[in-house]
Formats: C-alpha cells, structure tokens, sequence
C-alpha cells in the first residue's frame, strides 16, 4: 500500500531552503554592517589625527577632530553615532600640538545588529564594539603661529 506523495518534495525542499537561508543572509548582512563599522572607525580615526594635528590649537583641533569624525561615520551610514563621544584624543607632550610630539586618536562606538526589535535590545545587549586607533605625528617644522 503506496501512499501519494506527490508534492511532497517542494514543501520539503522549501522548508529546507528557508531554514538555511534566512540565517545565511543575516549573517552576510550583519558582516557586511561589521566591515563598514571598521572601514568607518579607520578612517574616523586617520581623518581625525590629520584634522587635529594641522590646526592652530587644540581647540580648533578638537572642533575639526569630531566633524571629521562625523564626516567619515555617516559616510559609510553610521549618522547616528554620537561623534564627540566616540572621538578621545590623547596627547604625548604639554602643550599639545608642540613641535615633533604625537597625538593618540581613539575612535570607539557600538553598531547594533540590524532588524532586532527594540524590546529585545532592552532585554539582551546586541550589539558589537567597534574601535580604531591612530598615532598622528605633529609636524617637526610646525611654525609657532
């Protein structure tokens, strides 16, 4: 006695496929989310270092640090990000931008995971530590003002 089973394998082979792929394509988007985060940090930090280090103080410095920040983050779509705090500068002499000294620029934020649902983000911490650091050197030459 045979029963019919005609159609049975496309509900299988659906199935299959929905239960491999789903995770497949969040995992290739949440990586793809990863990678930009890191080029952003990267090149926030690099920007930042140049910007700081080519002003005329420090003040100056740090105004033209966190736009660069800004700048590079919401280029690769990270417009949220608070970019004064995710910025630390960190100088190696006093005064700051004294000739041949160097500047430690930090750039740290977290990237939530995408297409999780508020509540859950309150329930369970989702969300990755992103961070790039960059050493600028102030110029040997730099003029007095």
């Amino acid at each position: 006695m045979r029963r019919d089973e005609r159609g049975s394998s496309v509900i299988e082979f659906l199935a299959v496929t929905v239960l491999l792929l789903v995770p497949i394509v969040y995992l290739v988007l949440v990586l793809g989310r990863l990678q930009a985060a890191s080029f952003a940090a990267e090149g926030a930090a690099r920007e930042a270092g140049r910007a700081f280090t080519t002003a005329a103080g420090p003040d100056d410095g740090t105004r033209r640090a966190v736009a660069a920040v800004h700048l590079a983050l919401a280029d690769q779509g990270f417009r949220g990000v608070d970019a004064a705090g995710a910025l630390a500068l960190d100088c190696s002499s006093d005064p700051c931008l004294a000739p041949g000294s160097t500047v430690l620029v930090r750039v740290a934020f977290d990237v939530a995971l995408p297409f999780v649902p508020t509540f859950g983000r309150s329930a369970v911490p989702l969300s990755v530590p992103v961070s790039a650091d960059h050493v600028a050197p102030v110029d040997t030459y730099r003029g007095a003002g």
